[in-house]
């Protein structure tokens, strides 16, 4: 169950990203000006990625920062769960 989770929090990100880019490869344009960043935000940061282009195209004010740094929390978190019951085992 563990490891079906650690899964579902490393790929379903990166899924849902790939699933928007296939429906609306027009937006990642308007919300990034190279394809550079949305690009490394898919390898390292999957959920920060998937918040900024949530949150972005309205302009960011204060709960939008919020809503990242949460987003970068999940995925950090994502990563060093998945080291810790590595290391457990």
């Amino acid at each position: 169950m563990c490891c079906g989770l650690a899964i579902l929090a490393l790929i379903g990100p990166r899924a849902a990203v790939l699933f928007w880019w296939l429906i609306r490869p027009g937006y990642f344009g308007e919300t990034f000006s190279t394809i550079l960043w949305p690009l490394l935000g898919f390898i390292f940061l999957p959920w920060v990625t998937l918040m900024y282009l949530v949150v972005a195209p309205g302009g960011l004010n204060f709960l939008d920062w919020l809503l990242l740094g949460l987003a970068l929390v999940i995925d950090i978190s994502a990563y060093g769960g998945s080291a810790y019951s590595q290391k457990k085992s």
